[in-house]
């Protein structure tokens, strides 16, 4: 690990102050549990490192009228057994729970998790987020790809986004909170993320000066939710397929859906179209199948990956049965 300055602020005017206009001169240290091993890997190495431990008020949740508000620096832990969440929030509080080891939930941060760097394994030895070899060729698209992008990977981005609770916020309606030098920010969650198109580009809508401060969730009355994951072990593991699905009813029939998928693109992938076809419908064996086939019907998978497009169909399928029967399939 190289040689890095340290700072620890103890407000947010200070944490920006702190940090950079370009990439790679400083990085926010919050749990530690992504940025620490991207250093010992010698993939990033700042010049500064800005500890925002000290800034207690990005700690915490809060309940009110208009939703949930959760500080950046809230312990996945603590998210995960937090009454409001467990009784509002039942799919978010599932997926927390389900997010990593108790060892990394007892340490990661929810704003850290939000702003982790993708799991690929060229990215982590080195390659980069969209690697090439010396004629220009694509890495990935050649190369070993099995746990890659089957949607959204059109341009040379072919990683997956790799939080797995982030399509459940999505699916809630999230919005996010940022801080600069320049003042405050708020964006929906799914705007965070983007698919970069060069190496200069960043796979979140942050520039490296802004800072993280909140996510604030909706009401979530009279919606039913649920969060399925697809993995090789029970016990801990990367999912290979995500789905998370929120149901808004009318009587029996959907009066609106939100259905977000992870681990199959490069963002957390929306699927309006499966959404569109739950749309009015009574939720049955039969439109739960059609709407998850509409999810992956633009599917692109590559030269090994084409077990994913199934994968990611039966997630949605079971995630929105799951969510119409109040969460208990």
């Amino acid at each position: 690990m190289k040689s890095f300055e340290y700072a620890s602020p103890t407000s947010t005017e200070q944490a920006v102050s702190l940090l950079a206009r370009e990439w790679g001169q400083a990085e926010i240290l919050a749990g530690g549990t992504d940025l620490l091993a991207l250093m010992k890997d010698d993939i990033v190495a700042p010049r500064r490192l800005v500890n925002i431990k000290g800034i207690t008020h990005l700690e915490g949740v809060s309940a009110d009228a208009r939703g949930l508000r959760i500080g950046a620096l809230t312990r996945l832990s603590d998210l995960a057994g937090h009454a409001e969440i467990q009784r509002g929030y039942p799919a978010l509080a599932e997926a927390l729970i389900e997010s990593a080891s108790p060892q990394i939930r007892n340490m990661a941060t929810l704003g850290g998790n939000l702003c982790q760097r993708p799991r690929c394994w060229y990215f982590r030895n080195g390659f980069g987020l969209l690697p090439e070899d010396e004629t220009g060729k694509e890495l990935i698209a050649q190369g070993e790809n099995r746990y890659h992008a089957i949607l959204g990977n059109d341009g040379p981005a072919k990683f997956v986004s790799p939080s797995t609770i982030v399509p459940a916020l999505i699916a809630y309606g999230a919005t996010l909170k940022l801080e600069s030098p320049k003042g405050r920010r708020e964006l929906p969650l799914e705007e965070f993320y983007r698919i970069p198109t060069t190496e200069a580009e960043r796979e979140h809508n942050l520039q490296p000066y802004e800072l993280v401060t909140e996510v604030s969730l909706p009401p979530a009355k009279y919606a039913s939710a649920a969060h399925y994951e697809i993995r090789h072990r029970q016990a801990f593991d990367w999912p290979l397929a995500v789905a998370a699905v929120v149901l808004r009813m009318n009587g029996r029939h959907v009066q609106s859906a939100r259905i977000v998928m992870g681990q199959v693109a490069p963002v957390p992938w929306l699927a309006q179209e499966a959404a569109q076809a739950l749309t009015g419908k009574i939720v049955s064996a039969e439109t739960a199948k059609l709407a998850a086939a509409a999810a992956v019907r633009n599917a692109k998978p590559l030269s090994q990956n084409a077990f994913k497009v199934r994968l990611a169909r039966v997630a949605v399928e079971r995630a929105i049965l799951k969510a119409a029967s109040g969460g208990t399939a």
